[in-house]
């Protein structure tokens, strides 16, 4: 299913890698940044994180909540969060459902069934959905300039 402006946020509950259970409806009241990507520990996901990582003042002062989310065990991700000091809540969507339900997952990726693209999603304060790009070059980035945008139009 393709994500549309202005839609309702499909709900999701995840665990992120600390054994958390995470739901977006826990974030009501805040603007929500969801950034799916490949796989961890691969050369793009690591940049795309560690950049996030190192800008993570600019999504705080824009009162959004940032989360990873991959299809990758939350043990490969706790040892990915931990190895690159990511200052962020990483999701794992390893049943895949939360990734469909965004329309951001691969039929097949380098051999794999069911990874998710990378994809970024802003969520406003009351769960509608603000800006959506998913790309199907998992060796592109989001376009951070236009997500900081729309997230400043949201304050």
């Amino acid at each position: 299913m393709k994500i549309e402006l202005g839609q309702k946020a499909p709900a999701f509950a995840l665990l992120d890698s600390d054994k958390n259970e995470v739901s977006l409806a826990q974030y009501k009241g805040k603007n929500v940044l969801l950034l799916f990507f490949p796989l961890a520990f691969t050369g793009t996901c690591t940049t795309e994180l560690c950049s996030m990582r190192d800008d993570i003042a600019s999504y705080n002062s824009a009162n959004a909540q940032v989360f990873g989310i991959s299809v990758d065990s939350r043990f490969v991700l706790g040892k990915f969060k931990e190895e690159q000091k990511l200052n962020f809540p990483l999701l794992s969507d390893f049943n895949k459902e939360v990734s469909a339900a965004y329309g951001c997952l691969y039929e097949s990726f380098i051999g794999m069934n069911g990874v998710s693209k990378r994809s970024a999603f802003v969520i406003d304060a009351e769960g509608f959905v603000r800006y959506s790009e998913v790309l199907e070059n998992a060796a592109e980035i989001p376009n951070f300039v236009k997500i900081k945008e729309v997230l400043a139009g949201l304050k």
